[in-house]
């Protein structure tokens, strides 16, 4: 068996390609490392900015947790609030989970 981007040679039992990484079978099983976590702000989670949930995702804790840490830098050492402040201007917004607007079908009554 050959790789189909590459040509190396593979054998039978093997997921992916040696020489380029392609995966050689329709159900192979993910890459170590293949996952890369973004940082970004979600939609969906945010109260002010969504500065915390883009935090507590990244490091994969809860979100209340960072809201604390969060308030703690803001309250201690004053940091915290232009540390916000950049974030929510650095950090890009991530709308693929947030609620879209509800479109209005045929069967509700109008208003009006």
């Amino acid at each position: 068996m050959y790789c189909t981007q590459c040509g190396f040679k593979l054998e039978e039992e093997d997921f992916f390609c040696a020489k380029c990484g392609t995966a050689t079978k329709p159900d192979s099983p993910p890459r170590a490392g293949s996952f890369r976590r973004r940082l970004v702000r979600p939609m969906k989670d945010k109260k002010i900015a969504g500065v915390c949930a883009g935090f507590a995702q990244y490091f994969d804790v809860d979100v209340v947790l960072m809201r604390v840490i969060w308030l703690v830098a803001a309250l201690s050492a004053g940091v915290g609030f232009i540390a916000y402040i950049v974030a929510w201007i650095v950090m890009p917004r991530d709308e693929s989970l947030a609620p879209g607007p509800v479109a209005q079908t045929a069967a509700e009554p109008r208003s009006g």
